[in-house]
């Protein structure tokens, strides 16, 4: 990787400066641009100037304890400007940490201390998939299942509510050749991605592991039970958006597939 104008960007966030100092000068040697900050809110103002000038954010380290808006919040509100990977550093190990950081909208774990050899292959493995993902963009394709249309380019999921589309059919409600609004759902990176991979492949059962070395694209590190979670969270999504529990069929003992047509 090279120095430029196509040098990727990174976000570096953390309250002790020696490991920002560490990190900053080993992803330069590495080729990267960086932008760092010592605080949550000295991280929002360096993500909206960059927004501001039109300048991109291609993956955001971020510690997790942090006086006053810890990682956790600070996540949640970069998702409101950024899409791109999010990786927590800390030394929290606890399955609740876990899952608060991935409903937050972050990625991927690295626990202090850590390897920078190995915190730079999943920075890496990250940014390639991100490569993976433009491609797919560039080929753009979109799947309807009954009242689920998904478009892969775009990366979104939306729904025609049954009701809604019994009645456009049926005319028998609202005006004229209207159509039913689709509700558009609400979905993490991480969600998509697992929604992605078991919609392109209707019927396949794919089991947890499976799930998460596709979907974190690396061989499997963590604790593929996280898939369970991210699951339920998308059922529940479905299910909000008034699509029934029979989307994602869990195959008791394998794992899942995708059902809908």
């Amino acid at each position: 990787m090279s120095n430029g104008r196509n040098a990727k960007r990174l976000l570096i966030v953390d309250d002790e400066p020696a490991i920002v100092h560490m990190l900053d000068g080993y992803f330069r040697m590495q080729g990267y641009e960086t932008v760092c900050a010592h605080a949550a809110q000295e991280a929002l103002a360096a993500v909206n100037d960059a927004v501001a000038h039109d300048r991109s954010i291609d993956l955001a380290l971020l510690d997790v304890n942090m006086p006053g808006m810890d990682g956790f919040e600070l996540c949640r509100r970069l998702r409101e400007a950024l899409s791109c990977p999010i990786i927590f550093l800390t030394a929290r190990i606890e399955n609740t940490d876990q899952l608060d950081g991935f409903a937050a909208g972050a990625d991927d774990y690295v626990l202090k201390p850590f390897s920078l050899d190995v915190l730079g292959g999943r920075v890496r493995a990250h940014l390639a998939r991100e490569e993976r993902r433009s491609v797919e963009v560039r080929e753009r394709s979109t799947r309807v299942f009954s009242n689920i249309t998904i478009d892969f380019a775009k990366r979104t999921v939306t729904v025609a509510s049954a009701t809604a589309a019994a009645s456009d059919i049926s005319g028998s409600m609202g005006e004229p050749g209207s159509t039913p609004s689709p509700t558009p759902l609400d979905l993490t990176r991480t969600e998509f991605d697992i929604i992605a991979l078991l919609s392109k492949n209707p019927g396949r059962v794919y089991d947890r592991t499976q799930i998460y070395e596709r979907v974190w694209n690396w061989d499997a590190t963590g604790d593929p039970a996280i898939v369970r979670e991210h699951v339920r969270r998308i059922r529940n999504k479905f299910a909000a958006a008034g699509v029934g529990d029979d989307v994602i069929e869990t195959v008791w003992g394998v794992g899942y597939r995708w059902v809908a047509r």
